[in-house]
């Protein structure tokens, strides 16, 4: 007899109804506002170093999907104890990623591109690795998405670059890391 699970129908009903909805209003419901406000001057920092408006809305769009999907996944319990040591890895990394941008933000002449590469393919490939038994490939590839986007070494050069048109962009960013890092969020 074939095995029917209404809770796991529900699961993949709620990833599939919200990965369609990946919009602003979505991302208010799912994210606090120092969040927001971090994801808003990504995208504007994607925005200007792409010239393409379209593009950088698709970054953001597959890194709030994929956010849901994962906290539906979280909520509903789909992820081993090995799978949750994992997702505590994961958490690390980011941290030490955004202390490490915000360092190098705070401390001039200390922005190293290679570090933050490094920092955001661990990052990376520690999520795909979380999310490996429970997302689609086209899923895995939004992952990728994100992460190759933003450790682009012209993106995070022109970045950090000193008095350069991101300043306003950089330091914003980093205001809101260290919020989400001190309230114990990241």
């Amino acid at each position: 007899m074939e095995s029917f699970s209404s809770k796991d129908l529900a699961m993949k009903a709620q990833k599939k109804i919200l990965s369609r909805m990946a919009s602003k209003t979505l991302a208010q419901l799912f994210v606090d506002d120092t969040s927001a406000e971090i994801l808003d001057e990504l995208y504007r920092v994607s925005k200007e170093f792409t010239g393409n408006k379209a593009e950088s809305q698709k970054v953001l769009k597959n890194l709030v999907k994929v956010a849901v999907k994962i906290g539906v996944l979280y909520r509903h319990q789909k992820f081993s104890e090995q799978e949750l040591g994992l997702a505590e890895d994961f958490r690390r990394k980011l941290r030490q990623g955004a202390m490490t941008a915000v360092s190098f933000c705070e401390v001039a002449f200390t922005f190293e591109h290679s570090v933050l590469v490094e920092l955001l393919h661990e990052s990376r490939d520690l999520l795909l690795r979380l999310v490996r038994g429970h997302l689609t490939p086209k899923s895995h590839g939004r992952i990728s998405h994100v992460f190759d986007h933003f450790a682009n070494v012209d993106l995070l050069t022109k970045l950090y670059g000193p008095e350069g048109p991101y300043q306003a962009h950089l330091q914003k960013i980093c205001e809101g890391l260290n919020k989400l890092i001190e309230a114990g969020t990241l």
